[in-house]
């Protein structure tokens, strides 16, 4: 409980925080010699509000300690009675006021500290659309949300998660839209959560997925508003998570690591040829190298026999089998590309450069590796740029498939794609078949799946998603 007496509420608070030199407290007299006591945390708050419109006309206008309401001009002011909340909110950027003989504390939010500037997300970039995506301020990030959904409807609640951390996340959805049932799900399992620290909202999707053992997330993340926009307005539920620009929505389809924003602003034609090229892409990056090896090492007759002599010729001297050599080079990419994204900008692009040219040549000339491998290891990755979102499976999937090709040849492979695709329409998402539209299939969805229809024959919400508010928009377009 907090004290009448500012010396032991000094001390009570100084000891929670444990002696930190960023607590600020500051005690002084009004001129009506009324003592009190300011804390806050450094950095947290803007100073020149604090001194202009709280201390200011507090020292010079508070006559009465009962009439604090009335000498500071402030839209909120809360009353707290423990100490313990007074400390959550000083972390949070509150100041908390004290009055000598008032054995509670005033709590003034005056919270403001430095943002990254809204930009374009790096790995969502967009020809056509909004090029705005999240920040790392929770806050700033449920403003942006709102101004694209300006709906009484839309709803947003907070929870505080890390017993260390106290971080603060917020689920959104759109109140007669959203599905009951996965609402529910999603806050039992926030509630579940008993952990000392978030960090960042990686840590909540591993927590609370259904697959935890899975290659590939059910659950979707994204930094740009208007997809969470497009996601709640499907029935789903998004989460913020304060310090990082990743917000995730529920529950997530497969074929929506396909699709992209600008799929919708586009023509349906050229959207529809965009999602085509995805899906090529998604296959020649899982399926290329371990192909390639399964022909050269067991079916070499399914090799033309131009093309097979030109491979031979070039394999020619090389000391690795086609498994070991595949291998080699799949490794380099993958620690091409890490390095190029740890180093700094400038030196990330020269060591890409460096490792890409000087080295595949090098290796090429010094017969270490063939020509034709090069080729193929350079397809694939091109290819994986294509659908970024699925990179950390494609990586695992494609080593998998090239052991299968390498050892027992495309029957252990096609056996190996058959239980991937099995695996992947197998899962659930909050309780909702991973696979739809496509396992199990539905007429409707199918219209935004691999081909885009036109916008106004979208008249429905998935199926699988709403059951009750299903009609998006009313079709008056003549046929």
């Amino acid at each position: 409980m907090i004290s009448k007496k500012i010396g032991i509420n000094k001390q009570e608070i100084i000891g929670i925080f444990n002696n930190t030199s960023d607590l600020i407290i500051y005690e002084f007299e009004t001129e009506s010699n009324i003592r009190m006591m300011v804390c806050y945390i450094e950095g947290f708050i803007d100073r020149n509000l604090l001194d202009r419109d709280i201390l200011k006309p507090v020292i010079l206008s508070l006559e009465m300690p009962k009439d604090i309401k009335k000498a500071i001009y402030v839209s909120s002011m809360e009353e707290v009675y423990l100490m313990e909340e007074v400390a959550d909110k000083l972390t949070y950027g509150s100041v908390a006021i004290f009055i000598n003989g008032i054995n509670k504390s005033y709590i003034i939010n005056l919270n403001k500290w430095e943002k990254r500037t809204i930009e374009e997300p790096q790995a969502e970039a967009v020809v056509r659309g909004p090029k705005e995506g999240f920040i790392e301020d929770i806050s700033t990030n449920k403003v942006m949300l709102r101004r694209r959904i300006r709906n009484r409807d839309l709803v947003f609640e907070d929870y505080t998660i890390g017993k260390q951390t106290k971080t603060k996340i917020s689920i959104a959805y759109i109140q007669g839209i959203v599905n009951e049932q996965i609402l529910k799900e999603v806050k039992i399992r926030i509630r579940n959560i008993d952990i000392d620290a978030i960090l960042e909202s990686g840590y909540i999707e591993q927590l609370i997925e259904d697959n935890p053992y899975s290659l590939i997330s059910t659950i979707g993340d994204t930094q740009k508003p208007d997809v969470v926009a497009g996601k709640l307005l499907e029935g789903r539920v998004a989460m913020f998570c304060d310090g990082t620009p990743h917000v995730l929505t529920m529950p997530k389809f497969f074929i929506e690591d396909i699709q992209a924003s600008e799929d919708y602003y586009a023509r349906t034609y050229y959207a529809t040829f965009l999602r085509f090229l995805r899906v090529f892409s998604l296959l020649l990056s899982i399926v290329l190298p371990g192909l390639y090896v399964a022909l050269q090492t067991f079916h070499q007759e399914m090799i033309p026999t131009v093309l097979l002599i030109t491979m031979a010729g070039a394999r020619e001297g090389v000391p690795f089998p086609a498994i070991i050599e595949a291998f080699l080079m799949t490794l380099m990419l993958e620690l091409i590309k890490e390095s190029g994204i740890r180093l700094p900008r400038a030196v990330g692009s020269a060591v890409s450069i460096v490792g890409a040219l000087v080295l595949g040549q090098a290796a090429v000339e010094a017969g270490i590796v063939s020509a034709p491998m090069v080729i193929v290891v350079a397809a694939t990755a091109i290819a994986e740029f294509a659908v970024p979102s699925l990179t950390e499976g494609i990586i695992l999937y494609r080593l998998i498939l090239i052991l299968l090709g390498g050892f027992m040849g495309l029957y252990a492979m096609t056996c190996g794609l058959i239980i991937i695709i099995v695996q992947i329409i197998s899962l659930n998402s909050f309780g909702i078949p991973y696979g739809f539209p496509l396992a199990p299939g539905n007429k409707q969805g199918l219209k935004d799946s691999i081909i885009r229809f036109p916008l106004w024959t979208l008249i429905f919400r998935p199926k699988i998603l709403e059951k009750k508010n299903m009609i998006r928009q009313r079709n008056i377009r003549k046929k």
